[in-house]
């Protein structure tokens, strides 16, 4: 599995033809804790740069944006029921949504480890 991030600070990891979609370490940093978390519905479809959901914080509120294009196929119900996973363990259990690829060839622009911390910094 790989992991490719986007400059709006979504991270995704892809595997066969599903990738799972979540917030990075910068943005949750940056977010301060988290209270609320807006999944998009499943089956919906979107394209990439698309508005998929929102993730509100005691900061601020802030968009998060379709890093490929693709349908819901599954969104983290347990991110819902607790926000704050997106702070404690933003690229594992608080993970946003799943998305089935109907561009796959989407995911080789996206930014890889280096270059993301690189654009973090």
């Amino acid at each position: 599995m790989t992991t490719k991030y986007t400059e709006d600070h979504e991270w995704i990891t892809v595997d066969g033809d599903i990738a799972t979609v979540g917030i990075t370490v910068h943005a949750q940093d940056a977010l301060g804790d988290v209270v609320f978390v807006d999944l998009p519905e499943v089956g919906k479809s979107f394209e990439q740069k698309d508005i998929a959901g929102v993730v509100e914080s005691v900061k601020a509120a802030a968009d998060v944006y379709m890093p490929i294009s693709g349908e819901i196929t599954e969104v983290n119900e347990a991110l819902r029921a607790d926000p704050s996973l997106a702070n404690s363990d933003p690229m594992n259990a608080g993970w946003f949504f799943k998305v089935k690829l109907s561009a796959p060839a989407q995911v080789d622009a996206l930014l890889d480890e280096t270059a993301y911390a690189a654009f973090a910094a």
